[in-house]
């Protein structure tokens, strides 16, 4: 990235400023001043849905005029809005709910914003991943945000993989049809570890959901989930670590790199480096015990 500075609100900048403006996750008090200010003064909003901000206008009577910005017309609406903001105009830019870009469109027109030397302004205000967070009980910091799991089992499969090392508290995003399946892949391969799940956040039907991820599971088997999902999950332990490290323990050497090009999704070769390195073995041991075993 070229170094250079942005000084937001300076008087000598005559190009339009491109303002990422927090829109409530539920209840719509939870919207700032300075953000209903922003969005009555900015040239045009841009917005995921123009139907879900329309109503949040309405609402608040901004009469700002509305450009769809969403993930299947970022290219040409992005093209649309750059040229916008060269023309001197400001651009407003929201998603349905929460923080734009945080699992929602905006990452890439800030990205070419900036590549274009335009500047980029945040407003604070609201975050699903934030209010749960403070609310679960599990350990505050340092937390990792992840988002949304892939909606792929093998690779939501991998990714858990990945995060069952951490030792941070970790914030995950799931919609309710896909909460159970979720669930159970989590009770597999991360164990029984305490989470939170949070839904209709700031909402009349808010709900926190407190337990060990088998219970919780079977807390929701037997009820029906509505609304968007936000969970909290506790970082691997110490103790847990140990565990892991030596996981393979009871496995002869070939049975060691067969569950690893199975958990992995990877090469015999790629498969005998990782053992290699485990069992702190030479790779040609290794590589001798699964090709003639």
């Amino acid at each position: 990235m070229d170094l250079w500075q942005q000084k937001s609100f300076s008087d000598s900048y005559s190009q339009g400023r491109l303002y990422l403006i927090p829109t409530p996750i539920g209840n719509l008090e939870d919207i700032t001043y300075r953000s209903l200010r922003m969005l009555k003064e900015v040239a045009f909003i841009a917005a995921e849905d123009t139907r879900n901000t329309k109503k949040l206008c309405n609402y608040f009577e901004i009469t700002t005029p509305l450009i769809s910005y969403h993930e299947h017309n970022k290219e040409q609406s992005g093209r649309k809005i750059i040229d916008l903001l060269k023309d001197g105009k400001d651009i407003g830019l929201v998603s349905d709910a929460g923080m734009p870009s945080i699992s929602d469109p905006g990452y890439e027109i800030v990205v070419e914003a900036l590549q274009e030397k335009l500047y980029v302004v945040p407003l604070p205000g609201a975050n699903a991943a934030l209010t749960a967070l403070i609310a679960s009980g599990v350990v505050s910091q340092p937390f990792y945000f992840y988002g949304f799991l892939d909606r792929q089992k093998k690779e939501k499969k991998k990714e858990l993989e990945r995060l069952k090392k951490f030792t941070d508290t970790f914030i995950l995003y799931e919609s309710p049809h896909r909460l159970k399946d979720t669930l159970s892949l989590m009770h597999e391969i991360l164990g029984d570890r305490s989470i939170v799940v949070s839904r209709e956040l700031t909402k009349k039907f808010e709900e926190f959901t407190r337990g060990n991820i088998s219970d919780v599971l079977a807390l929701y088997e037997e009820q029906g989930i509505k609304g968007e999902c936000c969970i909290i999950i506790e970082g691997n332990s110490s103790e847990e670590q140990e565990e892991e490290s030596t996981w393979w323990k009871d496995l002869t050497v070939l049975e060691h790199v067969q569950q690893v090009m199975e958990s992995e999704d990877c090469s015999s070769k790629e498969a005998i480096k990782l053992v290699s390195k485990e069992r702190n073995l030479p790779k040609r041991e290794v590589y001798q015990a699964f090709h003639v075993e």
